[in-house]
């Protein structure tokens, strides 16, 4: 039975950019809400590990996000030459 009300402010843009990506999944915002307490419920906490990124792995996020030292396959078989596998 749906008889309670979640309400939160969050930042728009960050709504927004969740709202897209939840669309693309053919899910509303209350949906995910409901699937994500759901979760919490049946693991007894929350459904993904939550850490502070090391510094190495900040590093990374940057470079990522600024489009550098990435390195782009054409393909799987591309992928695999270039890790030597």
């Amino acid at each position: 039975m749906k008889d309670s009300t979640v309400r939160a402010r969050i930042d728009g843009g960050l709504k927004k950019d969740v709202e897209n990506i939840l669309n693309r999944l053919g899910l509303n915002t209350t949906q995910a809400i409901s699937l994500f307490f759901h979760q919490i419920a049946l693991r007894k906490g929350l459904p993904f590990d939550v850490m502070i990124p090391n510094e190495e792995t900040r590093k990374v996020f940057k470079e990522t996000d600024e489009s550098e030292n990435l390195i782009v396959c054409k393909d799987a078989d591309d992928m695999f030459k270039k890790l030597g596998i």
